[in-house]
């Protein structure tokens, strides 16, 4: 049985500590996990997770993405972008007030983020 999102892991290759601080500065706070073959930061209760491997297959790593809610997309897009995250989309609205964008973080992943008024997570 599917419960909902749990984790959304990055391949950061071999630049592991350097995604762990570009990350902290992204969500504003440390990881909860921190070890050598993994770092792990809750992010509202789901997991956002650094894996020290290659993505692999270029095509396949922009076939899934997954989106991190904010609740104004213009900002939080534009503090990625001076983070040295690069533009891989523009913001849309996709209708009903939501409003989605992707970026690509520096290590080549895409880092989804959807501002969605209607969205609330429940426990």
């Amino acid at each position: 049985m599917i419960l909902g999102l749990r984790s959304c892991i990055y391949r950061v290759g071999d630049r592991l500590d350097e995604a762990k601080a570009w990350y902290t500065k992204v969500l504003g706070y440390g990881p909860y996990f921190d070890e050598p073959f993994y770092v792990g930061f809750n992010v509202g209760g789901y997991e956002l997770g650094l894996h020290p491997e290659s993505a692999g297959d270029a095509p396949a790593a922009v076939a899934v993405n997954v989106y991190w809610g904010v609740e104004n997309i213009q900002d939080a897009r534009a503090h990625l972008l001076a983070l040295g995250a690069k533009p891989f989309d523009e913001i849309t609205d996709v209708g009903g007030g939501i409003k989605v964008a992707l970026v690509r973080d520096p290590f080549g992943n895409l880092f989804g983020l959807i501002e969605n008024p209607s969205f609330q997570v429940t426990k």
